[in-house]
């Protein structure tokens, strides 16, 4: 498993990919609805593997971890392109994209204490965060305000940031931070 390096990993099939795949959502759902403990024979169930199979893939704890992470992190990098191509508006792309990045916020929650851990393999999630996202957020953010819909003077940076910091209180059924994060991108609007 590459917890952080950059060296390149051999393909797999599609086939263990699109399996992969399940197993790291079924965890990643496992761990926001109950903790980075959730027992691992629940998170195979929901997966509709055997447990030998994760702990195959993931030996550690640790492992599947940083594997959810990297998983919720590259699908989050590689819907903003597509939703740029996709969608009516660059706009309507980035306000998509955030909405996505909410979800991956949400779930980073539910691995939040693990990752502050002084596990090593913990270590260069947050780089990878970065250098992944906010080039994705920096092209969104530039073909809105090249097509005159938002205001200019945002970093990729600070809009990751505050979208970040209004999904703290997620967890407070009295706090919405999702509505808190729309109110925010319609802000962005040219005025």
């Amino acid at each position: 498993m590459d917890s952080g390096s950059t060296s390149p990993r051999p393909r797999k099939r599609a086939d263990a990919r699109r399996n992969e795949a399940t197993l790291l959502d079924a965890a990643a759902a496992a761990f926001v609805a109950s903790g980075v403990d959730v027992p691992v024979r629940e998170i195979a169930a929901a997966a509709g593997v055997g447990v030998g199979t994760i702990y195959r893939h993931f030996p550690t704890r640790a492992d599947l971890i940083v594997a959810v992470y990297r998983h919720q992190v590259e699908a989050c990098a590689e819907a903003g392109p597509t939703l740029l191509a996709a969608s009516g508006t660059p706009y309507a792309a980035l306000a998509r994209w955030i909405d996505l990045f909410v979800d991956f916020l949400v779930t980073k929650h539910g691995l939040a204490q693990a990752l502050q851990s002084d596990n090593v393999a913990f270590q260069a999630l947050h780089g990878y965060f970065l250098d992944r996202l906010v080039p994705v957020c920096a092209q969104l953010l530039d073909a809105a305000a090249a097509a005159g819909e938002i205001r200019t003077d945002l970093s990729p940076v600070e809009l990751l940031r505050g979208v970040g910091n209004l999904c703290i209180g997620a967890g407070d059924p009295r706090y919405d931070a999702r509505r808190m994060v729309e109110i925010l991108i319609a802000g962005l609007g040219v005025r």
